[in-house]
């Protein structure tokens, strides 16, 4: 029951809270000090578009003017690099792992929930691209395997999964995301089963667009051959 008074959003905010053991803002106004700094570390962390600098650095342009204008893995693949898209997926994921492990690690999982977060907006919304960034998939992946490696291989396996059976990438994206709040419930893992909820949200309102045209079967789907060099 909601008190006399009382706001019925503040009280259902409360029983998440309390269920996904969600950390009180109140500690990180009174803990600043310890708070922001990892976490703005995280955001520059996240914010780092290595899809954009690989594309740059193999000669392959300005991966914004190519395909989707995606700075991620699936863009960078329509360049005909493999080995390209492979090594953009490694090191978007590997921000999120550290983004989370590091700070975890030393100054606990409140901390980390925070970090989560910003590491994947970083990587959304870069300053240095004037807010425009990926889609978030990989470095959301990266950050479950750092929060639980069970629930990151389990979020993984799900994407593979889609992938292969269905060909789209933004499916597999979709489906991966969306059911990590549950592998997280399911493995005894609250807090990352709500930070796995935040950041599905993320994902799925960066894929608005990649969700419309799934609706009208206009979406892309994942082609392995390509007649470029797969260098």
């Amino acid at each position: 029951m909601v008190e006399d008074g009382a706001s019925p959003i503040i009280f259902y905010w409360s029983i998440f809270q309390s269920t996904f053991s969600v950390p009180d803002w109140k500690n990180l106004v009174y803990g600043w000090q310890v708070f922001l700094p990892p976490i703005f570390a995280a955001y520059i962390l996240g914010s780092i578009p290595f899809g954009l600098i690989l594309a740059k650095l193999a000669g392959k342009g300005d991966l914004r003017q190519i395909g989707s204008g995606n700075i991620g893995a699936t863009n960078v693949l329509r360049t005909g690099s493999k080995k390209l898209a492979a090594a953009t997926l490694l090191l978007d994921g590997a921000k999120g792992y550290v983004a989370v492990f590091v700070p975890h690690l030393f100054f606990g999982p409140d901390v980390a929930f925070f970090t989560a977060l910003a590491v994947v907006l970083g990587h959304l919304f870069p300053v240095w691209l004037r807010f425009r960034g990926g889609k978030g998939v990989a470095t959301t992946l990266g950050v479950l395997l750092g929060l639980a490696w069970p629930l990151g291989l389990a979020a993984l396996a799900t994407w593979i999964i889609v992938a292969l059976v269905f060909r789209y990438s933004s499916l597999a994206a979709l489906f991966a995301v969306a059911l990590a709040p549950a592998y997280a419930w399911w493995l005894g893992a609250p807090q990352a089963g709500g930070i796995a909820i935040f950041l599905a949200l993320l994902v799925w309102a960066r894929h608005a667009g990649n969700i419309r045209r799934l609706l009208k079967g206009e979406e892309s789907r994942i082609k392995l051959k390509s007649s470029g060099t797969t260098s």
